[in-house]
């Protein structure tokens, strides 16, 4: 279940500098030390040495903060997320939460403003949310109308000033205005995902909101204005199983989604609506797409899978290209998360131009 960060309005600009990102990626996975992370320069540099201090079980979500500075990783044995600072490696862990989430993590997210850091998760109240500030803060208070089922995917909008939790047991996704705490819970959609929900993940102008599910048509996606929109018509050709892991590219034009079956991971053009399905890669993942995430500049994509290499990542330029060299050390069992950092190996912000202006093309 993979969630996209997006950085904040001073990290934003009107274009996307051209030629691979000079970036790290990281995967969360089965076995110890249960995420993995590499140098990213159209392809896989020597792996990062493991955290000094690891995750203490399967690990599912991951994201980094948008100024890179951060990774957080969320997973199923107490104390359910770990969070350490990032300069090129794993610095040392943070102390665990004050208040832990209630049961196993699914999915982790900051916000943009870098202020809050989400997670969903198993128990009531299924969401649950901290300040972050080199660290966890005293949690927020739970939303007064939690979602109604196991929490699975949770993302901030662009702005911040909302989030969106995806959850099985119906209405399947609950989203709810945010301002370091959870206003009252947005009326759901007129339609509804058709079943648990898995992933929810915003456009980067903020204008629409896809949620991937289990049963057909597996992906809907709706405008989102502080609210739900009219869903739109559902994709030409559908993903052909359980939609798990969903992210828009930095662009917006394109929306990619893993699922269940093969081809395991299904692409689309997007613009307020699906395009035709785009060419399945050439060389597939060979298993269920469980992680999607696009990295800053969106000349590539990468999908966290079941089966070796548990990664596997694409040149992406209005489809896949020729699937890049696995890493040379695996991750350790069945890939989940998959993040790309925002920041070179230099530590200077990639893809991305501070920008003075307040009107802005594209969030990164």
């Amino acid at each position: 279940m993979a969630v996209s960060a997006i950085l904040p309005s001073e990290y934003t600009t009107s274009w996307a500098k051209s030629g691979p990102d000079m970036t790290d990626i990281a995967v969360t996975h089965q076995f110890a030390p249960f995420v993995s992370a590499y140098p990213w320069s159209a392809g896989f540099g020597t792996k990062y040495a493991d955290p000094g201090t690891t995750p203490t079980g399967f690990g599912f979500g991951v994201g980094f903060s948008p100024d890179s500075a951060n990774i957080a990783i969320a997973h199923v044995t107490t104390p359910f997320v770990s969070a350490y600072p990032w300069s090129d490696g794993f610095g040392t862990k943070y102390a665990n939460p004050g208040v832990l989430p209630t049961g196993s993590c699914y999915s982790v997210a900051f916000s943009p403003s870098r202020n809050d850091v989400a997670v969903a998760h198993t128990n009531t109240p299924r969401v649950s949310v901290y300040p972050w500030a080199s660290g966890f803060g005293t949690k927020y208070t739970n939303p007064a109308t939690v979602p109604t089922g196991i929490g699975i995917g949770v993302a901030f909008s662009p702005s911040g000033d909302d989030v969106a939790v995806a959850h099985f047991t119906t209405p399947f996704v609950s989203a709810y205005p945010w301002a370091s705490g959870f206003g009252t819970k947005y009326a759901n959609p007129g339609v509804l995902p058709a079943s648990n929900g898995e992933s929810p993940a915003f456009s980067p102008s903020g204008a629409d909101i896809a949620i991937s599910h289990q049963t057909t048509p597996f992906i809907s996606v709706y405008p989102w204005a502080s609210g739900f929109g009219t869903k739109y018509a559902n994709p030409g050709t559908l993903p052909p199983n359980t939609g798990y892991a969903l992210a828009f590219s930095p662009s917006g034009a394109d929306v990619v989604i893993g699922h269940l079956n093969t081809p395991f991971v299904s692409a689309y053009p997007w613009s307020a609506g699906f395009g035709t399905k785009y060419t399945d890669p050439g060389t597939l993942p060979p298993g269920n797409g469980r992680g999607v995430s696009f990295s800053p500049s969106g000349a590539d994509v990468a999908i966290g899978h079941q089966f070796a290499p548990f990664v596997s990542t694409y040149p992406w330029a209005s489809g896949f290209g020729t699937k890049y060299a696995d890493p040379g050390i695996l991750p350790a069992g069945n890939g989940r998360g998959v993040a790309f950092s925002f920041t070179g190996p230099s530590g200077v912000l990639n893809a991305v131009e501070p920008c003075l202006f307040t009107e802005t093309t594209y969030y990164f």
